[in-house]
């Protein structure tokens, strides 16, 4: 059997609602991701790249070395987890992107960020 690359990744969002402005179009979101290296094989999370879609169809592309300034090796059976932030123009947008990793090889790859919503509190019914 191959040794392989597996990372899983989980989001969770809030709104800021102290740090949001509506009237002036501008919602603050915070996330916290988990990266959950499930493989057999450990990487570095190199890059980042996020697109960030709010509701009136406006796309802001985010890329990046690391994550909060830091490039984590990851090992297998840990993960890693930060903090972030994003601030779009509508009460309710998406991100979804993905990591550059490199393996203990030094293959490059990518790990999938999946789509995630952002939502202020009381904007769907």
């Amino acid at each position: 059997m191959s040794q392989q690359y597996q990372f899983q990744i989980n989001v969770n969002t809030q709104y800021i609602e102290e740090q949001s402005e509506p009237d002036n179009e501008r919602y603050v979101f915070a996330y916290t991701i988990t990266i959950q290296n499930t493989g057999d094989l450990g990487a570095k999370l190199d890059s980042r790249h996020w697109v960030i879609t709010d509701a009136n169809g406006e796309v802001t592309e985010v890329q990046g070395q690391g994550v909060i300034g830091e490039q984590p090796y990851i090992e297998p059976g840990k993960s890693y987890q930060y903090s972030s932030g994003a601030v779009i123009a509508t009460p309710i947008g998406t991100m979804e992107g993905d990591y550059k990793m490199i393996g203990q090889n030094g293959a490059e790859f990518k790990a999938p960020i999946p789509i995630f919503s952002l939502t202020a509190p009381g904007v769907l019914h």
